[in-house]
């Protein structure tokens, strides 16, 4: 078996380094609190904006929305910043989903002070699509070596339901067609390393779910999901908040699993 180089804290390691808030997040446009109310307002109809910045002292201090507008100066409804939407710049992108779970937008401090908006529909881009691609790759090639360590050879093959083993190895033998090399278990689908690792008392144990009903309910919302990532298709619609809890839950499932691995050159197993 070919040894797992990948893991949870690779993955945020890399995107640590590469991808992180300001990579999604909008220029804050802002204005001065004694700006003309009509003209913000003008200006973010135009624009379709919701929220802008204003600024007090040259310094971003606060925000409107278009519900604040009326008349006058545009400072006289500021709403000031609250911490909880307040991030940094370089926080990684499970920050924006943990704080967007209750908010509409967040606010990105660039130079020390406020310079970047990140709204929901920023979920929609293609870091965060990779990031989301790269959590459920990381889960498919975890659960696989979990399952090969449990059931060696072919030892998993009769946990397995015989229309799935025979749809398995149809896979397995159109890819030694196209002279691709790959072993059975390579084959395996989401659904059905599930199905194996809820037929594994200690595998089961380890994943720390609830129920059968609720490990059935978390794969099929994974399934989902990696086939919204994989056509392009909109990854928020019907999925907002429930998209948060998934990715906190796939994170989780991830940790419990890479524990549950130990290095093959130490004597331990499960």
């Amino acid at each position: 078996m070919k040894q797992l180089k990948s893991s949870l804290g690779d993955l945020r390691r890399l995107f640590a380094g590469t991808v992180t808030l300001r990579t999604i997040a909008e220029p804050l446009i802002s204005f001065d609190a004694t700006h003309p109310a009509e003209e913000v307002l003008l200006f973010m109809r135009r624009r379709e904006f919701d929220v802008v910045g204003l600024r007090e002292g040259g310094v971003v201090t606060g925000y409107v929305t278009t519900n604040d507008l009326t008349t006058g100066e545009a400072g006289a409804r500021i709403r000031r910043f609250d911490p909880g939407e307040l991030l940094s710049e370089g926080d990684p992108l499970l920050q924006a989903f943990e704080a967007l779970r209750s908010r509409r937008h967040l606010f990105i401090q660039l130079l020390g002070q406020p310079g970047g908006i990140i709204t929901r529909g920023d979920l929609q881009k293609a870091p965060v699509r990779l990031w989301l691609f790269g959590l459920v790759s990381l889960l498919e090639m975890q659960l696989l070596r979990v399952i090969r360590q449990r059931h060696p050879g072919k030892g998993w093959e009769p946990h397995l339901p015989a229309a799935r083993l025979q749809a398995t190895r149809r896979v397995f033998q159109e890819r030694r067609r196209r002279n691709e090399e790959n072993d059975l278990s390579d084959c395996l689908q989401l659904a059905d390393k599930a199905t194996l690792l809820m037929k594994d008392g200690v595998l089961f144990a380890i994943s720390g779910f609830a129920s059968k009903r609720a490990a059935e309910t978390f794969f099929k919302e994974v399934g989902t999901l990696r086939n919204a990532l994989a056509h392009a298709n909109d990854i928020l619609a019907g999925r907002w908040p429930a998209l948060a809890d998934l990715v906190t839950r796939l994170e989780d499932l991830l940790e419990r699993l890479e524990k549950a691995s130990p290095d093959p050159a130490r004597s331990e197993r499960f």
